[in-house]
């Protein structure tokens, strides 16, 4: 099953120094992403927000105040508000347009590339605007694995690299470029690493 969660990322990785770097940075990274969520979306603590993959706490860590409501796959008894388990596959148990604002944070990556449309089509049909993020295919470092070059190899290759990562058990992600964020979800805004581009942002404002 796919990890869908906005929590931390290397929670489960296996335990080393590179787990606890990339911790650190992918958390600061995660603070000044929220920092800018509310002023690209135009959120405001009364617009009704759908977190796709909330995992644990997901939206909720950094706005504990708004009106989020929690969509995961599995059951997260300990998710600290109104929550919700369903497949975005599968079709959600919404109304068109009942929230103001999808939010779906490090998802799109672990849905077969067959299925994104589906997924993204679902995603777009029950909010008026969204916020989606995701790693970026040109980044030279596989966020999941912290293995350079991984995303770039044949899947055959990838796959006995992939052990000498810190994610552990083998899950086939395919990150997505810019014509891809665009063609699912509108012209991404881009989140650097210095010079590189590290994730892709597509907005739609609420």
């Amino acid at each position: 099953m796919s990890r869908w969660s906005t929590d931390n990322v290397y929670a489960t990785a296996k335990p080393g120094w590179r787990a606890g770097a990339a911790s650190l940075v992918s958390g600061r990274a995660r603070e000044r992403r929220h920092e800018r969520l509310f002023a690209l979306t135009g959120a405001n603590p009364a617009t009704r927000i759908l977190d796709i993959g909330c995992g644990r706490l997901g939206l909720r860590r950094h706005a504990p105040d708004h009106d989020i409501t929690g969509l995961d796959r599995v059951p997260r008894p300990e998710y600290p508000g109104p929550l919700v388990v369903a497949d975005v596959l599968s079709g959600l148990p919404f109304a068109d347009d009942e929230f103001d604002l999808a939010y779906c944070s490090s998802v799109i990556e672990h849905i077969a590339p067959a299925d994104r449309a589906a997924f993204a089509a679902e995603v777009r049909r029950v909010a008026r605007g969204w916020y989606v993020q995701t790693p970026a295919f040109s980044f030279p470092v596989e966020p999941h694995a912290l293995l350079p070059f991984a995303h770039w190899l044949p899947v055959r290759l990838r796959r006995a690299y992939w052990r000498l990562g810190v994610a552990g058990e083998w899950e086939r992600i395919e990150l997505l470029r810019r014509a891809e964020m665009t063609e699912l979800f509108g012209e991404p805004v881009a989140e650097r690493a210095g010079p590189l581009v590290k994730s892709w942002i597509s907005v739609r404002p609420v």
